[in-house]
Protein backbone atom coordinates (compact mmCIF):
# COMPACT_ATOMS: atom_id res chain seq x y z
CA UNK A 1 0.00 0.00 0.00
CA UNK A 2 1.44 3.39 -1.20
CA UNK A 3 0.88 6.44 -2.96
CA UNK A 4 0.61 6.55 -6.54
CA UNK A 5 4.15 7.41 -6.85
CA UNK A 6 7.04 5.82 -8.46
CA UNK A 7 6.72 3.01 -6.28
CA UNK A 8 2.80 1.93 -7.68
CA UNK A 9 5.04 0.70 -11.20
CA UNK A 10 7.76 -0.85 -9.30
CA UNK A 11 5.56 -2.63 -6.92
CA UNK A 12 3.36 -4.44 -9.75
CA UNK A 13 6.60 -5.23 -11.70
CA UNK A 14 7.19 -8.30 -8.73
CA UNK A 15 3.47 -9.28 -9.62
CA UNK A 16 2.42 -7.83 -6.05
CA UNK A 17 -1.26 -6.39 -5.88
CA UNK A 18 -0.56 -2.62 -5.15
CA UNK A 19 -3.59 -1.03 -2.80
CA UNK A 20 -3.30 2.98 -3.65
CA UNK A 21 -4.08 5.09 -0.67
CA UNK A 22 -2.35 8.67 -1.57
CA UNK A 23 -1.86 10.16 2.42
CA UNK A 24 -1.22 14.19 2.52
CA UNK A 25 2.62 14.67 3.40
CA UNK A 26 3.07 17.76 6.08
CA UNK A 27 5.24 20.96 4.66
CA UNK A 28 8.06 22.27 7.24
CA UNK A 29 6.81 25.40 6.02
CA UNK A 30 4.32 27.96 6.25
CA UNK A 31 2.14 26.75 3.63
CA UNK A 32 -2.40 27.03 3.74
CA UNK A 33 -2.14 23.50 1.99
CA UNK A 34 -1.67 22.20 5.47
CA UNK A 35 -5.24 23.53 6.22
CA UNK A 36 -6.26 20.57 4.50
CA UNK A 37 -4.56 17.52 6.04
CA UNK A 38 -7.04 16.82 8.55
CA UNK A 39 -9.52 16.39 5.93
CA UNK A 40 -7.08 14.51 3.71
CA UNK A 41 -6.04 12.29 5.86
CA UNK A 42 -9.42 11.29 7.33
CA UNK A 43 -10.36 10.20 3.87
CA UNK A 44 -7.17 7.92 3.27
CA UNK A 45 -7.96 6.23 7.06
CA UNK A 46 -11.16 5.73 5.61
CA UNK A 47 -10.05 4.18 2.02
CA UNK A 48 -7.25 2.24 4.13
CA UNK A 49 -9.91 0.86 6.59
CA UNK A 50 -12.23 -0.51 3.97
CA UNK A 51 -9.35 -2.25 2.35
CA UNK A 52 -7.96 -4.00 5.32
CA UNK A 53 -11.69 -4.99 5.74
CA UNK A 54 -12.25 -6.50 2.35
CA UNK A 55 -8.45 -8.12 2.69
CA UNK A 56 -8.42 -9.57 6.38
CA UNK A 57 -4.11 -8.71 6.38
CA UNK A 58 -2.34 -10.87 8.95
CA UNK A 59 0.12 -8.33 9.97
CA UNK A 60 1.27 -4.86 8.70
CA UNK A 61 5.18 -4.02 8.05
CA UNK A 62 5.59 -0.10 7.53
CA UNK A 63 8.62 1.38 6.13
CA UNK A 64 7.47 4.47 8.68
CA UNK A 65 7.45 7.07 6.04
CA UNK A 66 4.37 9.33 6.05
CA UNK A 67 2.71 7.22 3.55
CA UNK A 68 2.29 4.46 5.49
CA UNK A 69 0.50 6.16 7.90
CA UNK A 70 -3.36 5.12 6.92
CA UNK A 71 -2.52 1.34 6.95
CA UNK A 72 -0.76 1.66 10.68
CA UNK A 73 -3.40 3.42 11.93
CA UNK A 74 -6.20 1.01 9.90
CA UNK A 75 -4.01 -1.67 11.26
CA UNK A 76 -3.99 -0.91 15.10
CA UNK A 77 -7.86 -0.42 14.69
CA UNK A 78 -8.72 -3.91 13.76
CA UNK A 79 -6.41 -5.13 16.27
CA UNK A 80 -3.83 -6.36 13.28
CA UNK A 81 0.15 -6.63 14.57
CA UNK A 82 2.68 -4.17 12.83
CA UNK A 83 6.20 -3.84 12.65
CA UNK A 84 7.57 -0.87 11.57
CA UNK A 85 11.75 -0.17 10.21
CA UNK A 86 13.15 3.42 10.91
CA UNK A 87 15.82 3.98 8.11
CA UNK A 88 17.46 7.20 9.23
CA UNK A 89 19.62 8.08 12.75
CA UNK A 90 16.65 10.65 13.50
CA UNK A 91 13.44 9.04 13.85
CA UNK A 92 10.58 10.75 11.71
CA UNK A 93 7.37 12.43 12.45
CA UNK A 94 5.21 9.41 11.64
CA UNK A 95 7.81 7.10 12.95
CA UNK A 96 7.51 9.17 16.51
CA UNK A 97 3.48 8.94 16.09
CA UNK A 98 2.84 4.88 14.89
CA UNK A 99 5.77 3.77 17.56
CA UNK A 100 2.93 2.91 20.34
CA UNK A 101 0.83 0.94 18.22
CA UNK A 102 3.86 -1.13 16.71
CA UNK A 103 4.90 -4.62 18.24
CA UNK A 104 9.16 -3.27 17.31
CA UNK A 105 10.25 -0.68 15.89
CA UNK A 106 13.22 -1.95 14.18
CA UNK A 107 16.22 0.46 13.14
CA UNK A 108 19.03 0.73 10.41
CA UNK A 109 21.33 2.73 13.56
CA UNK A 110 21.96 1.31 16.99
CA UNK A 111 21.76 4.40 18.31
CA UNK A 112 17.75 4.74 16.96
CA UNK A 113 16.85 1.68 18.88
CA UNK A 114 17.70 3.15 22.05
CA UNK A 115 14.72 5.95 21.77
CA UNK A 116 11.93 3.56 21.51
CA UNK A 117 11.04 1.07 24.88
CA UNK A 118 10.04 -1.35 21.55
CA UNK A 119 13.26 -0.49 19.65
CA UNK A 120 15.61 -3.49 18.13
CA UNK A 121 18.46 -2.71 15.96
CA UNK A 122 18.57 -4.74 12.86
CA UNK A 123 20.28 -3.11 10.50
CA UNK A 124 19.53 -1.69 6.66
CA UNK A 125 17.58 -4.20 4.53
CA UNK A 126 19.61 -4.38 1.37
CA UNK A 127 18.84 -5.71 -1.79
CA UNK A 128 20.82 -8.97 -2.90
CA UNK A 129 20.94 -7.83 -6.43
CA UNK A 130 22.94 -4.66 -6.16
CA UNK A 131 25.81 -7.39 -5.72
CA UNK A 132 24.92 -9.23 -9.60
CA UNK A 133 26.44 -6.68 -11.66
CA UNK A 134 29.90 -7.29 -13.15
CA UNK A 135 32.11 -4.02 -14.00
CA UNK A 136 33.20 -4.74 -17.28
CA UNK A 137 29.79 -5.85 -18.71
CA UNK A 138 28.04 -2.95 -17.48
CA UNK A 139 30.62 -0.61 -18.65
CA UNK A 140 29.94 -1.85 -22.08
CA UNK A 141 26.41 -1.33 -21.54
CA UNK A 142 26.51 1.97 -21.04
CA UNK A 143 28.71 2.89 -23.58
CA UNK A 144 31.87 3.43 -21.28
CA UNK A 145 35.09 3.18 -22.57
CA UNK A 146 36.45 1.76 -19.09
CA UNK A 147 39.61 4.09 -19.50
CA UNK A 148 38.31 6.86 -17.05
CA UNK A 149 36.49 6.02 -13.45
CA UNK A 150 32.51 6.18 -13.51
CA UNK A 151 30.63 8.36 -11.24
CA UNK A 152 27.18 7.30 -10.52
CA UNK A 153 24.82 10.16 -9.88
CA UNK A 154 21.92 9.08 -7.95
CA UNK A 155 19.10 11.77 -6.60
CA UNK A 156 16.62 9.14 -5.29
CA UNK A 157 13.74 7.83 -7.17
CA UNK A 158 12.22 11.11 -8.46
CA UNK A 159 15.35 12.98 -9.19
CA UNK A 160 17.25 15.83 -6.79
CA UNK A 161 16.65 19.26 -8.91
CA UNK A 162 19.75 20.95 -7.46
CA UNK A 163 22.23 17.81 -8.03
CA UNK A 164 21.04 16.91 -11.51
CA UNK A 165 21.27 21.06 -12.15
CA UNK A 166 24.77 20.96 -10.19
CA UNK A 167 26.35 18.13 -12.63
CA UNK A 168 25.30 19.71 -15.55
CA UNK A 169 26.54 22.95 -14.68
CA UNK A 170 30.11 21.69 -14.14
CA UNK A 171 30.12 18.98 -16.95
CA UNK A 172 33.09 20.60 -18.79
CA UNK A 173 35.01 20.31 -16.09
CA UNK A 174 33.94 16.53 -14.79
CA UNK A 175 34.18 15.07 -18.17
CA UNK A 176 37.90 15.01 -18.26
CA UNK A 177 38.18 12.30 -15.80
CA UNK A 178 35.04 11.03 -15.20
CA UNK A 179 32.59 9.54 -17.36
CA UNK A 180 29.40 9.79 -15.29
CA UNK A 181 25.88 7.57 -15.09
CA UNK A 182 23.21 10.15 -14.38
CA UNK A 183 19.67 8.99 -12.78
CA UNK A 184 18.17 11.78 -12.97
CA UNK A 185 14.47 10.93 -12.11
CA UNK A 186 11.45 10.65 -14.12
CA UNK A 187 11.23 13.83 -16.66
CA UNK A 188 14.00 14.72 -15.37
CA UNK A 189 16.78 13.89 -18.93
CA UNK A 190 18.09 17.22 -20.56
CA UNK A 191 19.23 17.13 -24.58
CA UNK A 192 22.58 16.92 -24.10
CA UNK A 193 26.31 15.82 -26.64
CA UNK A 194 28.34 15.00 -24.08
CA UNK A 195 30.70 12.19 -24.88
CA UNK A 196 31.17 9.89 -21.20
CA UNK A 197 27.38 11.43 -19.58
CA UNK A 198 24.83 8.68 -19.56
CA UNK A 199 21.37 9.98 -18.74
CA UNK A 200 18.84 7.56 -16.93
CA UNK A 201 15.40 8.42 -15.28
CA UNK A 202 15.68 5.49 -13.64
CA UNK A 203 17.60 1.96 -13.89
CA UNK A 204 15.81 -1.00 -12.96
CA UNK A 205 18.95 -2.91 -12.54
CA UNK A 206 21.17 -1.66 -10.00
CA UNK A 207 23.44 -4.20 -9.98
CA UNK A 208 24.75 -2.51 -13.67
CA UNK A 209 24.25 0.72 -12.25
CA UNK A 210 26.41 -0.03 -9.40
CA UNK A 211 28.88 -2.24 -10.86
CA UNK A 212 30.59 -0.23 -13.37
CA UNK A 213 30.74 3.06 -11.11
CA UNK A 214 34.27 3.73 -9.18
CA UNK A 215 32.50 6.56 -7.05
CA UNK A 216 29.36 8.13 -6.01
CA UNK A 217 27.08 11.59 -5.65
CA UNK A 218 24.17 10.63 -3.59
CA UNK A 219 21.91 12.54 -1.85
CA UNK A 220 22.17 11.38 1.91
CA UNK A 221 18.79 8.97 2.51
CA UNK A 222 20.28 6.06 4.84
CA UNK A 223 19.05 3.31 2.26
CA UNK A 224 21.62 4.30 -0.71
CA UNK A 225 24.48 5.28 1.63
CA UNK A 226 24.54 1.60 3.36
CA UNK A 227 24.15 0.22 0.08
CA UNK A 228 27.09 2.02 -1.15
CA UNK A 229 28.84 1.01 2.14
CA UNK A 230 27.97 -2.68 1.46
CA UNK A 231 29.69 -2.43 -2.37
CA UNK A 232 32.55 -0.50 -0.73
CA UNK A 233 32.08 2.48 -3.34
CA UNK A 234 33.57 5.91 -2.26
CA UNK A 235 30.63 8.25 -1.80
CA UNK A 236 30.12 12.27 -1.99
CA UNK A 237 26.93 12.90 -0.10
CA UNK A 238 25.11 16.04 -0.45
CA UNK A 239 22.49 16.23 2.34
CA UNK A 240 18.73 17.39 1.61
CA UNK A 241 19.08 20.85 2.98
CA UNK A 242 15.87 22.48 2.77
CA UNK A 243 12.09 21.76 3.95
CA UNK A 244 13.33 18.38 6.29
CA UNK A 245 14.15 17.91 9.73
CA UNK A 246 17.52 17.69 9.08
CA UNK A 247 17.67 13.71 8.98
CA UNK A 248 19.99 13.37 5.51
CA UNK A 249 22.61 15.94 7.53
CA UNK A 250 22.83 13.20 10.81
CA UNK A 251 22.83 10.37 8.16
CA UNK A 252 25.56 12.09 6.44
CA UNK A 253 27.39 13.80 9.67
CA UNK A 254 27.25 9.61 11.23
CA UNK A 255 28.87 7.85 8.46
CA UNK A 256 31.63 11.02 8.09
CA UNK A 257 32.69 10.70 11.41
CA UNK A 258 33.45 6.88 10.69
CA UNK A 259 35.42 7.82 7.61
CA UNK A 260 32.86 5.93 5.08
CA UNK A 261 32.35 9.25 3.11
CA UNK A 262 32.30 12.78 2.41
CA UNK A 263 30.07 15.17 2.32
CA UNK A 264 29.46 18.75 0.79
CA UNK A 265 26.77 21.34 1.82
CA UNK A 266 24.51 22.57 -1.16
CA UNK A 267 25.83 25.96 -0.37
CA UNK A 268 28.70 24.56 -1.69
CA UNK A 269 28.84 22.86 -4.67
CA UNK A 270 30.36 24.90 -6.82
CA UNK A 271 33.71 23.14 -5.19
CA UNK A 272 32.03 19.65 -6.60
CA UNK A 273 34.22 18.95 -9.58
CA UNK A 274 37.33 19.30 -6.68
CA UNK A 275 35.36 17.64 -4.25
CA UNK A 276 34.93 14.48 -6.19
CA UNK A 277 38.72 14.60 -7.16
CA UNK A 278 39.65 14.39 -3.66
CA UNK A 279 36.98 11.78 -2.89
CA UNK A 280 38.63 9.65 -5.98
CA UNK A 281 41.96 9.71 -4.33
CA UNK A 282 40.84 9.19 -0.63
CA UNK A 283 42.95 6.69 0.99
CA UNK A 284 41.80 6.80 4.32
CA UNK A 285 37.68 6.51 3.19
CA UNK A 286 38.89 3.52 0.89
CA UNK A 287 40.49 1.93 3.72
CA UNK A 288 37.61 2.46 5.84
CA UNK A 289 35.13 1.04 3.18
CA UNK A 290 37.40 -2.31 3.10
CA UNK A 291 37.50 -2.53 6.91
CA UNK A 292 33.75 -2.33 7.57
CA UNK A 293 31.21 -5.40 7.47
CA UNK A 294 27.81 -4.12 6.45
CA UNK A 295 25.88 -7.01 6.94
CA UNK A 296 21.78 -6.85 5.34
CA UNK A 297 19.02 -6.88 7.93
CA UNK A 298 16.25 -8.73 5.31
CA UNK A 299 16.86 -12.45 7.20
CA UNK A 300 16.76 -10.87 10.70
CA UNK A 301 13.46 -8.58 9.41
CA UNK A 302 12.20 -11.95 7.78
CA UNK A 303 12.67 -14.08 10.97
CA UNK A 304 11.05 -10.95 13.10
CA UNK A 305 7.75 -11.25 10.79
CA UNK A 306 7.57 -15.13 11.01
CA UNK A 307 7.80 -14.86 14.89
CA UNK A 308 4.56 -12.36 14.78
CA UNK A 309 2.81 -14.02 12.45
CA UNK A 310 3.52 -17.43 13.98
Amino acid sequence: MGTDGIEQNIIKSFGCPYFCVNCPKLSRSLTPKNLSIPFRLAASQRKALEIFRHEQFDLVFSKGGYASYPAVWAAHRLKIPIISHESDLSPGLCTRMIAGKCRYILTSFPETAEKFRNGKWVGSPIRREIFSGDASSARRKYGFSGTKPVLLVLGGGSGSRILNEAIRKQLAKLLPDFDILHLCGKGNIVKSTHRGYIQLEYEADMGDAYACCDLALSRAGSNAVFELIALKKPALLVPLAHATRGDQAKNAAYFAKKDLCAVLDEQQLDQLPSALLCLYGNARIRNALQSDITVSATQAISEIIRSVIA
